[in-house]
């Protein structure tokens, strides 16, 4: 019998159509084998919750197949259980009638039943609770409740959707573990999990394989083995490195990936061919001053889960400034740090014209879309706004085009560049009685 359970061939996937249309995946590739844990990590917008219902059968692909055990999978399968970041209990409905539901469409005696949804209440430590109603139940409880239900039909497979996000940290940890403890006591039927995660910590923690997607369109950039078992506590040295190296990935999305070896890279991986325009962070300025005045408060260097933890910002949410620093040579990612360059030093030291005066030159000097903007207005009065859009329809996608345009009118109009009028939809050279 082949150890792949489920697996998803040359996968890609469009939302809506003609100038509408989204590349949401491109031509992703993954199996699931059985007695592994998959963790997929991957920025917003890589397509990691698409791919998973795609895989599930809950959405068909535009292009490529999903095969279950070497067959052709068509239309929802029956082997695979999902569970949600948010909770979908039934208000109205006691803990057992929630669990029942994932058994509505099964014939059975009600004995057997009775006992199935009996046990997998047990199971999952909610023995006690079988009449009591969602209100009454704290968040770890009700995500336990979406646990039971999936766990109820003895799926093959578990896929879980970002699980954990909803819960406090104290809660999330302590479900992470007695989930874990039960997958490998095999005190659960699932003989394969699936699971999506923005947190970089939980993946090197529960994954057997780790998966790494790029977005703008989704692809698969690390497939890699995880860390053993006993090398994944928070503060074993390898678990530290992992998380390092995963960091620095993440935060250099255009760049080629090196494998992760006994020795991190001390210098970054060369660069990924380059596209016509750079994939700007969609960040405000006001957010990148402050992520370097709190480098620069901190001794200019930073261990990034350190700097998630202080900020109190997950990782979709921390990448796009560094990315954002990094691209204007304010910062940069070493060995799982996050450091201010000497420029970004002098930045977090100066004064609000002085913090203009470089975010000024490094803008008109590195961000290609903005040089554009300039070259134009340097040849004509103003430059259409919808002449740029359909430039970068090339590259993206109308709705990302128009948010590329977005951030660099907010980053141009910080560096006072050039005015933009949204009425008229054109960009203009700054004059100074523009700016008055």
């Amino acid at each position: 019998m082949s150890d792949i359970l489920l697996e998803a061939h040359q996968v890609t996937q469009y939302y809506g159509d003609g100038k509408d249309k989204i590349l949401v995946l491109q031509d992703v590739s993954l199996d699931i084998r059985r007695d592994e844990v998959i963790a997929i990590l991957g920025p917003s917008g890589s397509g990691k919750s698409t791919l998973l219902r795609i895989m599930a059968g809950l959405l068909n692909a535009s292009q490529g197949e999903v095969r279950f055990q070497g067959q052709v999978q068509c239309g929802c399968n029956p082997h695979v259980a999902i569970v949600f970041q948010t909770f979908a209990l039934f208000p109205w409905l006691t803990v057992y009638q929630n669990v029942e539901l994932g058994l509505l469409n099964k014939t059975e005696p009600p004995a057997d039943r009775r006992r199935r949804i009996i046990e997998a209440i047990d199971v999952i430590g909610l023995d006690g609770f079988e009449e009591a109603y969602p209100k009454e139940l704290s968040g770890g409880m009700r995500q336990r409740v979406g646990f039971a239900r999936a766990l109820v039909v003895e799926p093959m497979i578990l896929f879980m959707d970002e699980p954990f996000s909803a819960l406090d940290v104290l809660t999330a940890e302590n479900l992470k573990k007695e989930l874990l403890s039960l997958w490998r006591n095999k005190k659960i039927p699932t003989q394969a999990i699936l699971m999506v995660t923005h947190n970089i910590a939980e993946a090197v923690t529960m994954g057997d394989r780790i998966i790494v997607m790029g977005h703008n369109p989704g692809v698969v950039r690390i497939d890699m083995p995880g860390l053993p078992v006993e090398q994944r506590e928070k503060d074993h040295a390898e678990h530290v490195r992992l998380v390092d190296y995963l960091y620095g990935v993440m935060t250099h999305p255009q760049d080629a990936a090196l494998a992760f070896t006994s020795q991190l890279p001390a210098v970054r991986p060369s660069r990924a061919p380059s596209r016509a325009y750079q994939v700007l962070p969609h960040v405000a300025v006001g957010a990148m001053t402050g992520l370097i005045e709190h480098l620069h408060a901190s001794g200019d260097r930073v261990d990034i889960p350190v700097l998630g933890e202080d900020l109190h910002m997950e990782v979709d949410d921390l990448l796009p400034l560094l990315q954002a620093i990094d691209m204007l040579g304010l910062g940069d990612i070493e060995s799982g740090d996050a450091y201010l360059t000497p420029l970004g030093i002098e930045y977090a030291g100066a004064d609000i014209q002085g913090r203009k005066q470089i975010f000024s030159r490094q803008a008109r000097t590195i961000i290609q879309l903005i040089r554009q903007i300039l070259t134009g207005l340097e040849a004509q009065r103003k430059v259409r706004w919808d002449d740029l859009r359909d430039s970068l329809e090339g590259c993206f996608s109308q709705n990302e085009a128009e948010r590329q345009l977005d951030t660099a009118i907010a980053w141009g109009r910080y560096a006072e560049l050039f005015a933009y009028d949204d009425e008229e939809g054109a960009f203009y050279l700054e004059t100074p009685e523009a700016a008055i």
